[in-house]
């Protein structure tokens, strides 16, 4: 099909997505990006938040929540390296909190730059999957 692209998502925990798509939309470190197909190649970071694609053939959107990672845009194929990656379904709202409260508490104490650092990437990470949580609630 010329109107589709192929669309890879990985982690290391393994593949969480491959197949056709008519555009993904995912958070770079400038912004959210939309890749449709014929994108002009580029290679970026990508900050935690949702992805999301448009299956060929599926209403419904498919949903991944990232914990930051790399995008590779080539004219035909997109691929997503993630540091860490949950399917939307699997998205766990008790623990994402928990993890943003644990964080929050290790900002309060923080004895060093790197425990202080590591915090706010945890904060950060659990702050953007509860927002992934209620914006994939808000399109159910």
């Amino acid at each position: 099909m010329a109107n589709t692209i192929q669309v890879d998502v990985v982690s290391a925990e393994g593949q969480l997505f491959s197949g056709q798509a008519t555009f993904v939309v995912l958070p770079g470190v400038e912004g959210e990006l939309g890749i449709y197909p014929r994108h002009t190649p580029l290679i970026t970071r990508i900050s935690p938040g949702a992805v999301r694609i448009q299956v060929v053939g599926k209403e419904e959107e498919e949903f991944i929540f990232v914990a930051g990672g790399i995008l590779e845009v080539q004219p035909n194929a997109v691929t997503v390296l993630a540091d860490s990656a949950i399917r939307g379904k699997d998205l766990d709202e008790t623990k994402a909190e928990a993890a943003r409260k644990l964080a929050e508490e290790a900002l309060a104490h923080t004895t060093g730059k790197i425990d202080y650092a590591k915090a706010q990437a945890e904060l950060a990470t659990a702050v953007a999957q509860l927002a992934a949580i209620a914006k994939l609630r808000h399109k159910r």
